[in-house]
């Protein structure tokens, strides 16, 4: 498979366009230490064909789930495949799955592209990735463009894998999140119990979460003490709305910004107004983007007894 490595000082970036536009790695490597800011792909996953194994990748046109892959739209019922066997909603859209071409590509900036034709999805639209690395950090842009002659619901985020330690913890300012059933789909919007308020700060191993958290101010901090760093995330508009999946057990956990909550074409098609889905007419793009700036920082001292 053909891969992009993009570099800019210490910092390296690598991308698998054929596989779904997704980022495969993203490192630096300064004092005689790598640090790794995404979890690294394995070389074996996408020969296994396992986008889920990647460090991070796009989700276009829509983020999450659809339940049951079914939703009307200004009177035209829509059915999407299934593409996560078992389970029984669609997810996550059409990019992850689909290859994606590199248009731009420079030393330390590429710019992906995946054109749609229109089939269950029955809207036309072209998606770009724009990724660009500098000493300061790694920015990933994405824009949905409605190429179709007719109005398309839209919605775009980005899904990273972040690496896991015994001690990592996630702050972000939040208003409320939204409580789910065992398929992981809706049911209600509430405050934030105190186990789940990221504006506290959270520690990925107390608390398993899957849910999608409202009025997010688009800034997020990871921070791994026992590393001596952390990645600050900030996003645009229309990303207002943060995923966050910290399964049990698992060497490694997820913080998405998404312009949308779950099943957000079948809650406003219910009257709900404040899903964050949107409408593309004929012709018009919605875009975002994403900065991951990393941060480090000394590691955090050992508690020792205070002397008696």
């Amino acid at each position: 498979m053909e891969l992009v490595t993009l570099r800019s000082g210490d910092a390296a970036v690598q991308l698998a366009p054929a596989a779904g536009g997704a980022v495969t790695r993203y490192w630096s490597e300064g004092g005689g230490m790598t640090r790794e800011w995404l979890r690294p792909t394995p070389a074996e996953a996408f020969a296994e064909g396992s986008p889920y194994r990647a460090a991070a990748f796009p989700l276009i046109p829509y983020s999450n789930r659809i339940r049951e892959g079914r939703f009307s739209f200004r009177g035209r019922s829509v059915v999407q495949p299934l593409n996560r066997p078992p389970e029984r909603h669609c997810i996550h859209g059409h990019g992850w799955q689909a290859g994606w071409r590199p248009v731009d590509v420079r030393p330390a900036e590429a710019r992906l592209e995946y054109p749609h034709a229109a089939g269950a999805w029955p809207w036309a639209y072209r998606a770009t990735q724009r990724f660009t690395l500098n000493s300061s950090g790694l920015t990933v842009e994405l824009t949905l463009s409605n190429q179709s002659d007719a109005a398309m619901p839209a919605g775009l985020g980005w899904h990273p894998y972040f690496p896991r330690t015994a001690r990592t913890t996630i702050t972000a300012d939040v208003e409320a999140i939204w409580l789910t059933d065992d398929e992981m789909m809706p049911t209600a919007l509430v405050s934030p119990p105190p186990t789940a308020d990221l504006g506290r700060g959270v520690a990925v191993d107390a608390v398993a979460l899957d849910n999608c958290f409202a009025g997010w101010r688009r800034r997020a901090t990871i921070d791994w003490p026992e590393r001596g760093a952390r990645v600050v995330m900030t996003a645009e508009p229309p990303l207002d709305y943060l995923v966050v999946f910290t399964p049990p057990g698992r060497p490694f956990f997820c913080v998405e910004p998404v312009s949308h909550v779950t099943d957000a074409f079948n809650l406003a098609a219910a009257g709900r107004p404040d899903t964050g889905a949107r409408t593309l007419e004929p012709g018009e793009t919605l875009r975002a983007a994403i900065t991951l700036t990393p941060e480090c920082r000394p590691r955090s001292a050992t508690a020792r007894p205070a002397p008696r």
